[in-house]
């Protein structure tokens, strides 16, 4: 029975992905990083300070600390977020799907924390979610489990009664290291991609999501 559906953040909800892959082309750029779309594609799934780590370890700067290169970028997603931010296609069926049928909500994401309420305001659905985590807090990001584990814990429910719904390979290994039943939402050129066969179930929009819900 499931009690508690569990929502990854960029990609899921929102279509940011290329807002933070320009944040962090302009930012590293000047400082002298060679941003390539072969490296950057590395970076994907990561954490923002692993992701200014990997850059810094392979094109050393001086003049910024690692955390203040950080903040220039979550600062310019957070604006770009603001100005540009659109909702993934079927964000509010799934959401008030969810409401409807007394679910608990929450929010689990490798972004920073202060990008949640940016986010969850631009796209006008903070006040659906009953408990938000961020894996800054945590020790690892995805696919380490300890942000879906934090959520499940704020929500009061059983692993095994939430179902996690991501966009990425790392975040659905996470949900799995969690023990959380699977959802993904691959991006459109990568639906057919063998790699998401991992999760429990594969949609190509958010907006399937009632169907498998009243089938759970």
């Amino acid at each position: 029975m499931i009690e508690a559906v569990i929502f990854d953040m960029d990609g899921t909800l929102i279509d940011s992905e290329p807002m933070w892959k320009e944040a962090e082309r302009f930012v590293f750029s000047s400082l002298g990083v060679d941003v390539t779309d072969e490296l950057s594609f590395q970076t994907a799934s990561m954490t923002t300070r692993e992701v200014t780590e990997f850059w810094y370890n392979l094109f050393p700067w001086t003049g910024r600390s690692l955390e203040q290169v950080e903040n220039d970028v979550v600062d310019r997603v957070a604006t770009l977020i603001t100005t540009e931010g659109m909702a993934m296609e079927g964000v509010k069926t799934a959401l008030d799907f969810c409401q409807s049928k007394a679910l608990k909500i929450g929010l689990a994401t490798n972004a920073p924390a202060r990008l949640i309420p940016v986010i969850l305001e631009k796209l006008d659905i903070a006040h659906y979610f009953h408990a938000v985590s961020s894996s800054e807090y945590e020790i690892q990001g995805k696919p380490d489990p300890a942000v879906y584990l934090s959520t499940v814990k704020k929500l009061n429910v059983e692993p095994s009664a939430c179902i996690a719904i991501e966009d990425s390979v790392s975040g659905v290994m996470a949900a799995i290291n969690a023990n959380l039943k699977t959802v993904v939402v691959p991006p459109v050129a990568e639906y057919s991609d063998e790699k998401y066969d991992i999760a429990d179930i594969k949609l190509k929009q958010l907006s399937e999501l009632p169907d498998v819900l009243q089938s759970n």
